[in-house]
């Protein structure tokens, strides 16, 4: 299998990424463990997660993704076969939120505990911070670098203006610069990434690494009518595609799966793979026969004339 380097980073990764909010949500640690052991067993080896996940799930109250992996990679031996990517920054206990200098430090040091680890490879920014500076929240980063603990930063969920302020920041003062982008990004939600965030990406070579590929599900096509979202956890976050652009794509998704012969799955996915600023997609699965699925959208080849058919249906009018 290729790899695709990381931005400017020496770190070359598979190009599809497992999402690890699942872990201790829609999946238990017995099916975890059982989830990650096919996806390294097919060459893959990009897990991402966050110190908040999950903790939006009844009786969790975060960290329960990074103790599922911490405790999976400890039982595998395999922690340096891993590209292990987590974040900081969101809002999890009240005391532990935001970019400041000394959350990051007391975070990367809980989510280091939780993952029983010593390093992490990637540690982006969850969420943007107005209320620091980005000078200070890459001088964090700077020392966490410095001491070992992380090997290159990434960023998820920033503006373009704030993304580049970033990384002109970094520069000007020699800190250690994002790597990569962690933005929303599919077949259906196209606008924000590729308005701005897109040009930003590439003429600074930043690796992208976009969430929610399948678009919360929508994109694997067991969503065709609005009777279909209560008969899933996630069915409440793809209401927002049942309209006559979501109906269209899932038309060009079934045109082009029926001719490369694979699922509707593997085509948006592989579209997303597809687009030259793309590194890895991230994309989560809770059964093996839906992992083997989205393994296998590394392999399809989409043509010009399918890639156009999917483009033009899922073009905003």
């Amino acid at each position: 299998m290729k790899k695709r380097k990381l931005g400017n980073s020496n770190i070359e990764v598979a190009p599809l990424m497992f999402g690890g909010n699942i872990f201790g949500w829609t999946v238990d640690e017995k099916t975890s463990f059982k989830l990650l052991d096919a996806f390294m067993g097919g060459g893959f080896d990009f897990i991402d997660t966050a110190d908040v996940y999950s903790a939006w799930a009844p009786g969790n109250k975060g960290g329960e993704s990074e103790v599922i992996i911490g405790k999976w990679m400890k039982a595998r031996n395999n922690r340096s076969k891993v590209i292990l990517a987590t974040k900081v920054g969101h809002d999890l206990v009240p005391e532990m939120k935001g970019l400041s200098k000394k959350n990051i430090h007391l975070a990367v040091d809980a989510s280091l505990k939780r993952l029983q680890t010593d390093y992490i490879d990637l540690y982006q920014s969850h969420k943007d911070d107005l209320t620091v500076s980005v000078e200070e929240t890459h001088e964090a980063y700077s020392e966490l670098i410095r001491a070992g603990k992380v090997r290159v930063i990434g960023a998820s969920n920033f503006t373009a203006p704030r993304l580049s302020e970033s990384l002109a920041a970094s520069e000007r003062k020699h800190l250690p610069g994002y790597q990569c982008l962690q933005p929303l990004y599919n077949l259906y939600d196209r606008q924000d990434y590729e308005a701005e965030l897109e040009a930003v990406c590439e003429k600074n070579n930043l690796g992208v690494i976009p969430y929610f590929s399948l678009g919360s599900g929508f994109l694997t096509g067991k969503y065709r009518t609005t009777a279909d979202l209560a008969k899933y956890p996630r069915g409440s976050r793809v209401e927002k595609y049942m309209n006559d652009r979501g109906m269209a794509i899932l038309k060009a998704l079934d045109q082009v799966s029926a001719a490369k012969h694979c699922t509707v799955a593997q085509v948006a996915v592989a579209w997303v793979i597809a687009r030259p600023s793309i590194t890895a997609p991230i994309a989560s699965a809770t059964t093996l026969e839906q992992l083997e699925g989205l393994m296998g959208a590394t392999r399809v080849q989409l043509d010009s004339e399918s890639m156009k058919l999917l483009n033009s249906a899922s073009q905003l009018s």
